[in-house]
């Protein structure tokens, strides 16, 4: 029986160090001067981090059994093939209300004050980065 917290942490490990090590073939720079590898590199190492916790966690709980479930999987990459057309003939705010209510029919229990209090948090979020870092980002 495979354990799905130790898979969780391993699957995470693996995700952080890909990107980790694709975001050292740009420069990093400095803390005063940083490049364009420094972001996903500390985002990465977090990551990591985080994975390290969740194996050795993963020892000290109870084994879970590992589920594939296909539907959810289906469910969540339909989310983001909708939120990646509505961004793009729409705009980012409908795609991203799209897509939570779409993906949270994967959860356990669906509950629409749930999935309308996750959008306002990513729309704050996208209005953040757009206003804040001053990207591009198709909002309104």
């Amino acid at each position: 029986m495979i354990d799905r917290n130790l898979a969780r942490g391993v699957f995470l490990a693996a995700v952080a160090l890909t990107f980790g090590g694709y975001s050292l073939r740009y420069p990093v720079g400095s803390w005063d001067r940083a490049g364009p590898g420094l972001f996903p590199l500390m985002v990465s190492g977090a990551l990591l981090a985080m994975a390290l916790m969740m194996v050795v966690r993963s020892r000290f709980q109870k084994p879970e059994p590992f589920e594939f479930n296909v539907k959810n999987i289906g469910l969540l990459l339909v989310s983001l093939c909708v939120f990646a057309l509505l961004s793009l003939y729409v705009n980012m705010v409908v795609a991203i209300v799209a897509m939570v209510f779409i993906s949270g029919k994967a959860a356990a229990t669906y509950s629409v004050s749930r999935n309308i209090k996750i959008s306002l948090g990513l729309i704050v979020v996208a209005f953040a980065f757009q206003k804040l870092l001053g990207l591009s980002l198709p909002l309104l």
